[in-house]
């Protein structure tokens, strides 16, 4: 049987300036559970969501994470932070091995626009192979409320997939079901690590490769140990989850095109009628002027696919 031992840990911390609060909690979580092969954070919950905390790559942050992981000999996946590179700012999500070294990174696909300012989109879809275990996908926060994303992690052979998670808003009742939904149309673990305290509202989530809930937590701190087994996301992707419904096959196999993802032009074409992505303003829709009145065409409402 191919377990994987992983602990969660939801922390409470302040808005910013939490590294050795983390410090403190992995060693902890760590000491507590020896059988644990990694351990997973929220986003953005070392520095907080200020862009101005940015760092370049091997920058003090990232040394440190290595230095943290080396020590403990567990694989670490630290939630995320800003990163500098090309002159563009990106949310990414890095992951150290026992022997501290980077083995992958990912930059969030979906920055949260309009209010995640100044990052960057990512281009990149992430894996990572644990040897003798088996394969783990990366994706952040808002990344998990497009289902082609997570889709391609699945089809790239993620059995696991590491959503690091700031949310602090009422829409984390709608990501509750949303992750649930991801594990059971992709048949694989979801592991959605939120942050408590000053930062997010909690309520991170883990679910198997049936949807089936393994354990919600409160809105306070929280560290969960949890024990996957790959074969059973395997096993439920060859029989379906109870014998039921065998998803990735019949994606798989399925003769359906779908023209609006031939590539980034389609998709914006057949969508060109929602308008600009820009702040909701007080008193008015984003379609129309101060006086209530429609600017420019008036939207067509029915979307288009392109064939």
């Amino acid at each position: 049987m191919a377990t994987f031992g992983i602990a969660a840990i939801q922390t409470a911390g302040r808005k910013n300036g939490n590294f050795d609060l983390v410090e403190r909690e992995v060693r902890s979580a760590a000491k507590r559970f020896p059988w644990i092969d990694l351990v997973t954070l929220g986003e953005l919950v070392i520095h907080g969501a200020d862009t101005a905390f940015a760092e370049a790559p091997e920058g003090p942050t990232e040394q440190r994470c290595a230095a943290l992981a080396k020590e403990l000999g567990i694989w670490f996946q630290p939630g995320s932070y800003y990163e500098k590179r090309d002159g563009e700012i990106f949310n990414v999500a890095p992951v150290f091995n026992p022997d501290g070294e980077i083995v992958a990174k990912h930059d969030k696909l979906f920055p949260f626009l309009p209010y995640e300012k100044n990052v960057a989109y990512g281009k990149n879809y992430t894996v990572f192979d644990v040897p003798g275990k088996g394969r783990i996908g990366l994706a952040i926060c808002y990344d998990m409320w497009f289902p082609e994303a997570i889709r391609t992690l699945a089809a790239m052979g993620a059995e696991v997939i590491l959503l690091p998670t700031m949310t602090n808003t009422i829409d984390r009742d709608v990501e509750l079901s949303i992750a649930r939904a991801n594990a059971a149309v992709n048949q694989c673990y979801f592991i959605d690590v939120n942050v408590a305290g000053e930062q997010g509202n909690g309520r991170s989530v883990f679910y198997g490769p049936g949807g089936e809930l393994l354990h919600e937590c409160g809105t306070g701190a929280e560290v969960v140990p949890l024990e996957l087994d790959f074969e059973q996301v395997w096993r439920a992707r060859d029989r379906g989850w109870h014998g039921l419904g065998q998803v990735m096959k019949s994606f798989r196999d399925a003769p359906l095109a779908f023209p609006m993802h031939a590539d980034a032009e389609h998709r914006r074409a057949a969508l060109s009628d929602l308008g600009q992505l820009e702040m909701p303003r007080s008193g008015k829709s984003n379609d129309r002027n101060g006086a209530g009145e429609i600017t420019g065409a008036k939207p067509n409402r029915k979307l288009r696919v392109i064939e």
